[in-house]
C-alpha cells in the first residue's frame, strides 16, 4: 500500500438505527452494485454505447447521504450518476432504458449514462463536466428558502444534496458556492466523494492542501472527514447535515474517503493505480462490512440476506428486460424535447 493513501482518522458509528433501517441500506447498495456490474456487461455486449462510469466502492456514500433526505429533498449528481438516482427513488428500469438510449429511459432516451434526470423523484441530474452540477444545486437550495421565506410556503424546507469529486474541489465553482451558501445559509450538503482520482491523476498530486474537508473553514462552514466505505458513519453525519439545513443554519461540506473499484470510465484500462492500493481499498468494501455488521449483531440472517440478494438481482434482470423491449425514440421525435411541452416553436 503506498504511504500517501489517506484513510480517515476517526471512524463514526452511528450508535441509534433501526434494524429495519440497515437493512434499507444494505438492499440500497446492493442494488447499486448489481446494477453497475450488469451495466459493465452490458456495455461489453455492444448494448450502451459512449462513456460510461461506474460506481463500484462508493455505495455507502450513496446510500448513507441520500437515505438521509426525504423525497421532497433534491440530488444533484456527477457523471457517475446511475446509483445516486436509484438510492433517490428513479426506478432502475427507467435508469437501464436510458443507459440503452430507449424513448422509456427517465431522459426519454436523450440523455443517456452522463445525464440521467427525474424532476418526479427532484433528481436534478448527471453532469458531464466536472463542477457543472454545484452552481445547480446552489441554486435548488436557493430557491428552497426563497419559497419558504419569501413565498411562505407552508412545507418544510428542502434540503439539497451535492455530490461531487476530489478533481472538483480545485475548481471556482466550488469555492464560489461555498461562499455563496454561507452568505444565504442555504439548505445545501456539499458532498466530496473523494475515491483518490481525478480520471488519471492522483488527488496528493493535484491539491496543495489535500484534506479537502479543510477548505470548509475559509468560508465558514463545518467541514467533516468520514469513512466514505462505512455507510454507518455516513449515515450519521448526513442525518446532522440535513437538521442542520434544514434548521436554518446552513450548509455542511462533507468529504467522503472512498474509492471506485473500476477504472475512471469502462473504456479506461485502469493501468494507472498499483495493484496494491487497489488491494487495500477492495478489502474495506462497503457492502461486505455492512453484511458482517449485520450478521454479528443478529440484525438478519445470511438467509435473509441471500433473498434480499436474489430479490435485487430480480429486479436489475427486470430492468434489462424491460430496457430491450422498449422502443427506440422515432426521428420525428427529435426536436420534442429541446422546448416545455406545450410551447409553440
Amino acid at each position: 500500500m503506498k504511504e500517501d493513501i489517506r484513510f480517515p482518522i476517526v471512524y463514526t458509528k452511528e450508535s441509534k438505527i433501526s434494524a429495519q433501517d440497515v437493512l434499507m441500506l444494505y438492499k440500497d447498495m446492493l442494488l447499486g452494485r448489481s446494477f453497475e456490474d450488469m451495466c459493465a456487461q452490458m456495455y461489453y455486449r455492444g448494448k450502451m454505447f459512449g462513456f460510461v462510469h461506474l460506481y463500484n466502492g462508493q455505495e455507502a456514500v450513496s446510500s448513507g447521504v441520500i437515505k438521509a433526505l426525504t423525497e421532497e429533498d433534491y440530488v444533484c449528481s456527477t457523471y457517475r450518476d446511475h446509483v445516486h438516482a436509484l438510492s433517490k427513488g428513479v426506478p432502475a428500469k427507467e435508469i437501464m432504458a436510458e443507459l440503452f438510449g430507449k424513448e422509456t429511459g427517465c431522459s426519454k432516451g436523450r440523455g443517456g449514462s452522463m445525464h440521467i434526470f427525474s424532476s418526479k423523484h427532484n433528481f436534478l441530474g448527471g453532469f458531464a463536466f466536472i463542477g457543472e452540477g454545484i452552481p445547480v444545486a446552489t441554486g435548488a437550495a436557493f430557491q428552497s428558502i426563497y419559497s419558504k421565506q419569501v413565498l411562505k410556503s407552508k412545507s418544510k424546507v428542502q434540503v439539497t444534496a451535492c455530490f461531487f469529486g476530489d478533481g472538483t474541489s480545485n475548481n471556482g465553482q466550488f469555492f464560489e458556492c461555498l461562499n455563496m451558501a454561507v452568505l444565504w445559509k442555504l439548505p445545501i450538503i456539499f458532498v466530496v466523494e473523494n475515491n483518490q482520482w481525478a480520471i488519471g491523476m492522483a488527488h496528493h498530486r493535484s491539491a496543495s492542501t489535500p484534506e479537502i474537508y479543510k477548505k470548509a473553514e475559509v468560508f465558514g462552514l463545518p467541514g467533516i472527514e468520514v469513512d466514505g466505505m462505512d455507510v454507518l458513519a455516513m449515515r450519521k453525519v448526513s442525518l446532522e447535515a440535513v437538521e442542520r439545513a434544514r434548521n436554518g443554519e446552513g450548509p455542511t461540506l462533507i468529504e467522503a474517503l472512498t474509492y471506485r473499484f473500476r477504472g475512471h470510465s469502462l473504456a479506461d484500462p485502469d493501468e494507472l493505480r498499483s495493484r496494491d492500493e487497489k488491494e487495500a481499498w477492495i478489502a474495506r468494501d462497503p457492502i461486505k462490512r455492512l453484511h458482517k455488521y449485520i450478521i454479528s449483531n443478529k440484525i438478519a440472517t445470511e438467509r435473509d440476506l441471500v433473498m434480499t440478494d436474489n430479490e435485487v438481482k430480480q429486479i436489475v434482470k427486470d430492468s434489462v428486460d424491460f430496457a430491450v423491449s422498449s422502443p427506440e425514440p422515432q426521428i420525428k421525435d427529435l426536436h420534442k424535447y429541446l422546448f416545455a411541452q406545450g410551447t409553440e416553436i
